[in-house]
């Protein structure tokens, strides 16, 4: 390679004193590499073997890795791909240096998680060139997630239900803590379990959402309170390995959720026929098409009590029948009317 078509090692990082992970276990094949790196201002840290390349890498988390690929015992490949399982280091770039130079051992390469390779012999200035080129695009990743905490953060401390969902999988990767609540009380769900009801409407209005419709909203109900999921955007998300979107796989999804409760529902029940707080509650489930037994179980009461109940709320509404009663109601009360669903 023609060494004036190679460009300077980028400035913007040399005042940042950022660090280099040299492994190679021949001290001597690296040594002039390692000598230009200290001169253009990096800080350059070596190991000699696969399992110190593993510790120092978890340790110091360097900017860049540089990483002979044919090494005893744990070779190049396989050091890759531990420190691509660990979310602390998966988002360190891997430059492997190799002498392999056919195919199959630079797709092996690029298959354990290296973002690039050099051959040997090395070459100092060919090495921070390509090491410049991924330095920016970690900074760019990094910054691109600190976005992203902020953002979390910030739906943290205004109280907002949210929650991410993996698509290939559909792994519940993060949630707010009222998210959290929310689905242990209306799904019975923890995370990284994903409601099955959840997951179901996601995979079914994927379409919508990748062609940019917003696609119906789920609602969950459970009894005058509702859990509305809203799909909101598609988000990128590198702070871990797990979370780093493979190409062709889709990527994570942000639902907001809302809880929303019948109070007012019951209120005018209430106040239009003169009901008691449990008497508008009993008028309620009647008109959702609850038996005495179902309505007794959701108030905690027993069918002979919700059937006083109800005795008490024909004669107030001048009806003989359940039927007539919920359909005085909803004539009655027009936050009855509307449906909500899926």
């Amino acid at each position: 390679m023609n060494r004036l078509s190679l460009p300077e090692p980028p400035r913007e990082h040399l005042s940042a004193a950022l660090v280099v992970l040299i492994v190679d276990d021949v001290p001597d094949n690296v040594a002039p590499l390692h000598d230009a790196l200290d001169e253009a201002g990096y800080t350059v840290l070596v190991a000699l073997d696969g399992e110190a390349a593993i510790r120092r890498a978890t340790q110091a988390l360097p900017d860049v890795i540089l990483l002979d690929a044919v090494m005893p015992g744990i070779d190049g490949f396989e050091v890759a791909r531990r420190l691509k399982a660990d979310p602390a280091t998966a988002q360190i770039p891997i430059i492997f240096m190799t002498g392999l130079t056919e195919t199959e051992h630079l797709v092996a390469a690029l298959d354990a998680g290296g973002a690039d390779y050099v051959t040997k012999p090395i070459k100092p200035r060919e090495v921070m060139a390509r090491m410049g080129v991924h330095l920016r695009s970690a900074r760019h990743a990094r910054q691109g997630a600190v976005e992203r905490r902020q953002a979390r953060y910030a739906l943290d401390a205004f109280g907002y239900a949210t929650i991410t969902v993996r698509e290939r999988d559909g792994r519940l990767m993060w949630q707010t803590p009222l998210a959290r609540d929310l689905l242990q009380r209306y799904c019975g769900t923890v995370a990284p379990d994903t409601p099955p009801e959840v997951l179901q409407w996601l995979r079914r209005h994927l379409g919508d959402a990748q062609a940019q419709r917003e696609p119906p909203r789920l609602t969950l109900e459970q009894g005058p309170r509702r859990l509305t999921f809203r799909l909101h955007q598609r988000v990128g998300d590198q702070d871990g390995a797990e979370a780093v979107e493979a190409p062709g796989e889709g990527g994570d999804w942000l639902i907001v959720m809302q809880e929303t409760s019948d109070a007012a529902v019951l209120e005018a029940l209430a106040q239009s026929f003169g009901l008691t707080a449990r008497e508008a509650e009993v008028l309620y489930w009647v008109v959702k098409g609850k038996i005495n037994r179902d309505i007794g179980d959701i108030l905690g009461s027993s069918p002979a009590t919700v059937k006083k109940h109800l005795e008490r709320i024909h004669a107030k509404l001048g009806v003989e029948t359940r039927t007539a009663a919920a359909a005085m109601a909803i004539n009655r009360v027009p936050l009855l009317q509307p449906s909500h669903g899926a």
